[in-house]
């Protein structure tokens, strides 16, 4: 995997998040990683540690293995079209674009390529990603190809096509979620009378653990719940004044708001 070329064609957010974690897994060879932006100066970071950087999305093709579209929705067909000339049969697809199918970039390329759906959260940067995968079964014996290298950003699931909305919002608008309620629990922590910045290293120390607990130990969250919630105790007492405010209701409702905006882009 080491000689493989990417190209990451949109160095947004979650593009550079992309480059920066395969530049993390020391898998990679950091020149064989090609980003495009428009505004090329807000990728500096990434020329420095021995990335390319360009805007010019064709060039970035015709050096690469692999593709990775990183880019708006509604810029998806005018990008595959100017790089279409260029796509040599052999070359993977991978697409990280919201709401747009399949079969919908296949109306465009053609079924030459190799085509699989991403959809990662932004802690790929630090290898910690969880990556929903989808594909069309023709394309079976590529699959862990592209499995290897999401694992090697944190770790891959395959999904059905289907799936891949509610993969969007659990996945990678959960990162925003979790964020938010760790936020919360920080301005608690300041309201009990710990600092800033010791509320923000207690909350996200404490959410890795219990995220840990859960992974390690592939335990339900109410079997971890049990083990602290004492009879007529403090945990307890929370929990249920948090249930009383509507804590899990709201965040149900959140997930399933975004869930049937992103619904509707898919069909």
């Amino acid at each position: 995997m080491t000689n493989k070329k990417f190209a990451i064609i949109g160095g947004g957010n979650l593009g550079s998040a992309i480059a920066d974690g395969l530049v993390k897994s020391e898998a990679i060879q950091n020149e064989n990683i090609i980003v495009t932006r428009r505004k090329i100066h807000l990728i500096g970071h990434l020329k420095e540690k021995g990335v390319k950087v360009m805007t010019d999305n064709v060039a970035a093709v015709k050096e690469a293995d692999l593709v990775f579209l990183v880019v708006k929705p509604y810029q998806l067909t005018d990008i595959l079209k100017e790089i279409k000339p260029v796509l040599k049969p052999e070359m993977i697809l991978v697409s990280m674009v919201t709401g747009v199918s399949l079969k919908t970039i296949e109306a465009v390329v053609g079924d030459r390529n190799p085509l699989f759906r991403a959809m990662p959260n932004t802690a790929v940067a630090l290898c910690e990603s969880l990556t929903c995968l989808a594909y069309d079964k023709k394309w079976e014996a590529y699959k862990d190809e592209i499995s290897d290298i999401f694992d090697l950003l944190g770790k891959s699931v395959i999904i059905t096509e289907e799936l891949m909305a509610s993969a969007t919002v659990l996945g990678s608008c959960g990162i925003a979620f979790a964020l938010r309620f760790m936020r919360a629990a920080m301005q608690g922590g300041i309201e009990i009378g710990f600092s800033a910045d010791v509320a923000q290293f207690i909350t996200a120390q404490t959410m890795k653990g219990a995220c840990e607990l859960i992974l390690q130990s592939n335990h339900h969250p109410e079997e971890e719940i049990d083990k602290v919630t004492t009879p007529r105790g403090i945990t307890i007492s929370g929990l249920n004044e948090m249930e009383h405010q509507g804590f899990s209701s709201s965040l149900i409702q959140g997930i399933t708001s975004s869930f049937h905006k992103i619904d509707k882009q898919e069909k």
